[in-house]
């Protein structure tokens, strides 16, 4: 493989990888270098964060106490940040890449949120533990995730009074698309399937019988007694759901811009057998995926964009609320969908504030550099309150590790460096600025080349 398919795969199923490692990896075949990364992504090590005392506070509660509970809620919210953190650094650190990549697709698929962190991190960690697994079991089991249950109301759905929203996502979101296949009625007919569907306090699934409507329901042209399994049975039946979520997958992976010839030579893989392990290998060891049209035109989520400059110089934030700024102001405070339908990602990650910001942080993270507040905007007034004089304590303080840059990168060039860390179509005004950067320490030169617009691609 040429170092610039390799970047290109690293780039995609990971967040980059180093010109070192890159070069080491030049012997191997597409099909070896993609076995290599499954198998690196076999075992399944869930995120967890010390939740112990929690779950103490939780033994004997009486539901009575309110001013118990609001403490409670408000320590449980607080380790929703925390989780947040531990998930972005082992976005930063693991081996796992694929598997880690694709739990960050599927966080944005199954899009859900939960104020209590026991059943928010049990459905991280069924995100993680499918991901590349069957998709009917993952649904499935997604499903039956307390957080999703109440995220979508269906504590709410009973057989007296069916509550369509976890229905109607399911189908919309999920797994067929908006208007495809169903109608309303297949909507009202799931949700008689899913009533009853509910979890005890420990996050545990639980059929309540009593809730459920054991009638007879009519979806998508079948009927009998159906319960949610079934439902989720017929509805992967459908070829468009196989398409629906190859589609996803190309965009995700491959280009904003879908190919219909190519999803539906995905989708003739994936309808097979809904094994997203073998979805994955067709596409990252088809030629096409390594089409120059498809390497470096997608734009870098904010979490792939922070994940891939620590990977390249890993850096240490003193204060964790100081990432979580940098997440909402980049628009992606992980954990935290804006609804949901996710993040829509692609041209919408950028705006001119964002942008901006984006273009500047290189240097404010690894170089301690200053924001010049030339015009004032939306980003400009927020972090300018952010850095104020009167506010020091709010004020960002990372550390970054050269060291770790400079071991990895004794016998690198720039040129080499600029290799693994730019894929985009290099424009003459960029080539002529980095001609002038040859001469430059590769510490200045890898904070130059992370600070161009041609860094914003993948």
């Amino acid at each position: 493989m040429t170092i610039s398919e390799i970047v290109h795969v690293y780039n995609r199923v990971g967040f980059g990888i180093s010109a070192k490692e890159a070069k080491s990896l030049q012997g191997l075949s597409r099909t070896q270098l993609v076995s290599q990364l499954f198998n690196a992504s076999q075992k399944v090590e869930p995120l967890t964060i010390n939740l112990t005392e929690l779950r103490n506070g939780l033994k004997g509660l009486n539901l009575k106490d309110r001013e118990k509970i609001r403490s409670l809620i408000k320590d449980s919210v607080k380790k929703i940040h925390e989780l947040n953190s531990a998930w972005l650094y082992k976005l930063g650190t693991t081996e796992q890449l694929l598997r880690e990549k694709m739990t960050l697709f599927w966080a944005n698929h199954f899009v859900c949120h939960d104020k209590n962190i026991l059943h928010f991190e049990q459905y991280n960690n069924t995100l993680r533990t499918h991901a590349l697994g069957n998709f009917k079991e993952f649904v499935i089991a997604i499903s039956k995730e307390a957080s999703m249950i109440k995220y979508l109301n269906n504590k709410q759905n009973k057989k007296q009074k069916p509550n369509e929203n976890f229905a109607r996502e399911l189908l919309e979101l999920f797994t067929l698309g908006r208007d495809n296949v169903y109608d309303e009625k297949d909507i009202k007919e799931a949700a008689r399937a899913f009533t009853g569907w509910n979890h005890d306090l420990r996050g545990n699934f639980r059929l309540r019988r009593f809730q459920h409507d054991y009638g007879e329901k009519t979806f998508l042209g079948k009927t009998g007694d159906f319960g949610g399994e079934d439902i989720i049975d017929i509805i992967l039946q459908q070829k468009q759901c196989a398409r629906f979520i190859c589609e996803k997958i190309y965009r995700y992976f491959v280009n904003d811009e879908v190919d219909a010839s190519r999803v539906s030579e995905m989708t003739d893989i994936f309808y097979k057998d809904y094994n997203i392990e073998n979805l994955l290998r067709f596409v990252l060891t088809s030629d096409w995926f390594y089409d120059p049209k498809n390497i470096g035109i997608k734009i870098k989520s904010p979490v792939e964009f922070l994940i891939g400059m620590h990977r390249v110089v890993p850096m240490k934030f003193e204060k964790e609320r100081e990432l979580v700024y940098l997440q909402k102001l980049l628009g992606q405070h992980l954990l935290f969908p804006p609804n949901v339908a996710g993040w829509k990602g692609g041209r919408n990650w950028i705006n001119p504030n964002t942008m901006m910001l984006r273009l500047r942080l290189p240097s404010i993270l690894l170089a301690n550099g200053e924001i010049a507040l030339d015009e004032k905007g939306e980003f400009e007034d927020d972090f300018q309150r952010f850095n104020d004089k009167r506010n020091r304590q709010r004020r960002l303080k990372v550390t970054p590790d050269w060291n770790t840059f400079y071991t990895n990168h004794t016998t690198i060039t720039a040129a080499q460096l600029q290799q693994s860390l730019l894929t985009s179509p290099i424009n003459t005004g960029t080539e002529t600025y980095l001609e002038k950067l040859a001469d430059q320490d590769l510490k200045e030169t890898c904070i130059q080349l992370m600070s161009l617009p041609e860094y914003q691609l993948c």
